[in-house]
């Protein structure tokens, strides 16, 4: 009895001399090979890849994993650092020259609030996050926020405000 892989053929399997035949052999002249030639093996691969039948499925059951906490308010003795640290910056970004002559780089941790709308944290909790570059400027008075090369955030969830002693001087950093 012949096999097929690893079990054994039936004796009434119905393709049974197909099978025994063998894979076909085709000339190089062939016709049939002329018109079908042997697809290269990184197109074949193609053909069997896996694809995202639920596009964006995946992404919204790892959103499910993010662990969302509630926002916390800074201490007397943060907020007043956040305000001595925010002065500073305020003072240095001014204007766009003094911006560009002498940039300030800083690290600066701030609350996000969860946005998907799906999630049981959606307006009740969300994550930190930290973005490090140039600061560009602190409006305090209007919009309200501090800009960090393109990211604008709004001064009500600052959490942390990081730089070099030649920035802010030695003292406590502030923290969420």
């Amino acid at each position: 009895m012949d096999t097929i892989g690893e079990m054994p053929m039936p004796a009434q399997f119905r393709y049974r001399e197909v099978f025994l035949r063998g894979k076909p052999e085709h000339d190089r002249q062939d016709p049939f090979r002329i018109r079908h030639p042997q697809m290269e093996t990184g197109r074949r691969a193609k053909l069997f890849a896996p694809f995202d039948a639920l596009r964006g499925f995946s992404e919204a059951v790892a959103s499910k994993d993010v662990l969302y906490r509630e926002a916390r308010e800074p201490g007397e003795g943060e907020a007043e650092e956040l305000d001595r640290k925010l002065g500073i910056l305020r003072r240095l970004t001014e204007s766009g020259r003094s911006v560009r002559e002498h940039p300030v780089r800083i690290t600066v941790t701030y609350y996000v609030p969860c946005e998907d709308p799906e999630n049981e944290a959606y307006g009740s909790r969300g994550l930190e996050r930290t973005v490090t570059g140039v600061c560009r400027g602190v409006d305090a008075e209007i919009g309200r926020h501090i800009r960090v090369d393109d990211v604008k955030i709004p001064l009500r969830d600052l959490c942390r405000i990081e730089g070099g002693e030649e920035v802010f001087g030695s003292g406590p950093d502030g923290g969420c």
